[in-house]
């Protein structure tokens, strides 16, 4: 820190407010804790009001996902229809309701999709973070890696534990996508655009209690749907209500970069080319979906726009730095301890910034036109280049809790210091 930085003025923290807006951390609907529902907390054959049942609005949320219906479960219970006296509050929030039988529930329920919500949910920020990106950017591979590194390595750094929300999610995670790729060493299948996942939700709990927990929201939205505006309506919502995005780029997507990798391999010109899409198309149809309704057609959600498979990018490096230098910080992993290292982040948003300005211009244009707070980062999930789709080593992930660490300091849950 520098001599005249010791003497500023910390900005004041705003004043708290009685309660926060709530965003649903499993449809991304925004709504007043007011508006909450209950599960009742019990059912009885004689009363239809609290007889065992079909709930339509979950089931509903459940079809979109491939999940089973659920035919017999306790009544939804309606804050409006129970006397204020038997109300129960915390911290100005309504979390729990008496019912007509003495029988108290706290059970609170999005009143939209019908899902429970986290305890904490409206008295502290809905601080979501997304994750998006174009087809073969890498989504599901950068997930898991950063899931991992946040549960083994970063919380501890942060004086944290990051927890899954239940154990259902829990087990999904743990068999679906860490087992896999970090003891078997297989590479993720790519999401297909028909196959709508449902949410993978954790929470980044910190052990000093004056600081709210950040839920970590993974909506593993298929590529191909992040360019199509049918598709996009569906998942545009947990866009648009997440506190930070983390936009995923392949090296790939981007024409020149493409070509420079596939002559060093000897590859034939025109391979790779339709499969992938141009990083500005995504841009372009997150600007028709919201950006274009937000106050001066810009948002002001923190985006990191995070180049994925980083070691691909050593067919670009040489010793004059027209793209990247031999000896770049993009190759080499970084720890942050306690705080965001601003010495780090600044050399490593320059590089990339610059390498981005030279491969891709008019992506780099359009970020700038579009987003009022952008940083450049770069990432190897794995730490290697896979062949046939198999790891060679084990993983050895590269800077990818970096974005994430950087929206800790953008939403104020941490300090940035000097190296």
């Amino acid at each position: 820190m520098s001599f005249f930085n010791m003497f500023k003025k910390k900005p004041q923290p705003a004043p708290r407010p009685l309660y926060y807006d709530i965003v649903c951390p499993y449809c991304f609907s925004k709504f007043s804790p007011e508006e909450v529902v209950f599960r009742a907390a019990h059912h009885r054959e004689d009363d239809e009001d609290y007889a065992l049942g079909e709930d339509y609005e979950l089931n509903k949320y459940r079809e979109r996902f491939g999940l089973d219906t659920v035919y017999d479960i306790e009544a939804i219970l309606h804050p409006r229809d129970i006397h204020e006296e038997h109300h129960m509050y915390s911290d100005n929030v309504l979390i729990g309701l008496s019912d007509r039988y003495g029988v108290v529930t706290r059970r609170r329920l999005c009143p939209r999709c019908h899902n429970e919500l986290p305890v904490t949910a409206g008295k502290v920020p809905s601080n979501i973070i997304s994750i998006i990106g174009a087809s073969q950017a890498g989504k599901s591979v950068y997930m898991t890696s950063l899931i991992h590194t946040l549960q083994h390595e970063t919380a501890d750094h942060f004086g944290a534990a990051c927890m899954p929300l239940n154990a259902e999610i829990s087990r999904k995670f743990r068999s679906s996508y860490e087992e896999p790729l970090f003891e078997r060493g297989d590479l993720l299948a790519s999401t297909q655009k028909e196959k709508m996942q449902e949410p993978f939700i954790f929470q980044f709990v910190f052990k000093d209690e004056s600081k709210p927990p950040l839920t970590l929201v993974f909506f593993d939205v298929a590529g191909e749907g992040m360019v199509d505006q049918d598709y996009l309506g569906l998942h545009g919502q947990h866009i648009k209500n997440s506190a930070g995005i983390l936009f995923m780029v392949d090296p790939l997507q981007i024409r020149s970069i493409r070509e420079k990798i596939r002559i060093k391999h000897g590859d034939k010109p025109g391979e790779w080319v339709s499969q992938y899409d141009e990083p500005r198309d995504v841009v372009l149809t997150l600007f028709g979906d919201f950006i274009a309704y937000e106050d001066k057609g810009k948002t002001d959600i923190p985006t990191a726009v995070v180049l994925t498979k980083s070691d691909m990018l050593h067919a670009l490096a040489d010793e004059e730095g027209e793209y990247i230098k031999k000896n770049s910080n993009i190759f080499n992993n970084a720890v942050h301890r306690r705080t965001l290292n601003l010495t780090e982040f600044e050399n490593i948003d320059g590089e990339v910034r610059h390498l981005i300005e030279k491969v891709d211009r008019p992506f780099k244009g359009t970020m700038d036109v579009y987003f009022k707070d952008t940083a450049y980062f770069a990432v190897s999930a794995l730490g290697s280049n896979p062949v046939d789709q198999k790891l060679q080593g084990v993983v050895s992930p590269i800077r990818v809790d970096e974005p994430f660490i950087w929206l800790l300091y953008k939403l104020n849950y941490i300090e940035g210091s000097e190296a």
